[in-house]
């Protein structure tokens, strides 16, 4: 059964060009330090909604929405992704999953059957600096790096972005990202924004001068840079 912890009826801003709903799932493989989530990622609580819930409200949102983004936590720990994002598919809408990239084999498999349509992928910082990033000292690296290679062969149409915090993405960070995400698409700075709920309060985003410092940077070696959340 899936653990759907969250439904965010409508957003534009989750699924780039597209009205969209948002489905969360509990349940995480990283522990980030700047995880706005974490709530959803430690629980042990039974799901908040069904499938057949999400499933009856997007029936009733055909023509209104344009998809769905599946997000987290990370989705592509449900082994019962798949036949859920069939059954989106099924009613017309499109679908964005949102992952951290650590499950590679579900990715191609999900692109594989057409049940994707757009994949955000999470760049916590370099390989360096990764474990810090996503709070798992002996982080395996190897999963990342080919769900990385997976959506530059373009199986499907995608982003990556990263979490501008202070502590965790420094000048070095960004050539070490610039080079592994080289010929990419696209790649966002999303800027951090503080808050009570993290789990390490001692963070500090990026500053505007500095993330457009780094924007011209990446963009030697990437197709569209953007700034996301100033």
């Amino acid at each position: 059964m899936l653990n759907i912890q969250g439904l965010l009826k409508t957003t534009l801003l989750d699924y780039p060009g597209h009205v969209a709903a948002t489905v969360f799932l509990g349940g995480c493989n990283m522990r980030c330090p700047f995880c706005h989530n974490m709530e959803m990622v430690l629980t042990e609580d039974p799901p908040l909604y069904s499938e057949n819930d999400v499933l009856s409200f997007l029936s009733k949102r055909k023509g209104i929405l344009d998809g769905v983004c599946i997000t987290g936590g990370e989705p592509t720990l449900s082994a019962e992704l798949p036949e859920f994002i069939r059954k989106i598919k099924d009613l017309g809408f499109l679908v964005k999953l949102d992952t951290n990239g650590t499950n590679p084999q579900m990715i191609r498999s999900l692109a594989k059957e057409h049940l994707i349509d757009y994949v955000a992928m999470d760049i916590k910082s370099s390989p360096s600096a990764y474990g810090k990033a996503c709070g798992i000292k002996d982080i395996r690296l190897a999963p990342i790096k080919e769900s990385i290679g997976l959506l530059l062969s373009g199986i499907c149409d995608y982003e990556f972005r990263t979490t501008a915090v202070e502590e965790l993405y420094d000048h070095e960070a960004v050539l070490e990202v610039a080079s592994i995400l080289k010929g990419a698409k696209r790649y966002f700075l999303q800027g951090y924004v503080e808050s009570e709920f993290v789990p390490d309060r001692t963070l500090h985003p990026i500053s505007k001068e500095k993330l457009l410092q780094y924007l011209q940077e990446l963009s030697s070696s990437i197709e569209h840079v953007e700034i996301r959340g100033l």
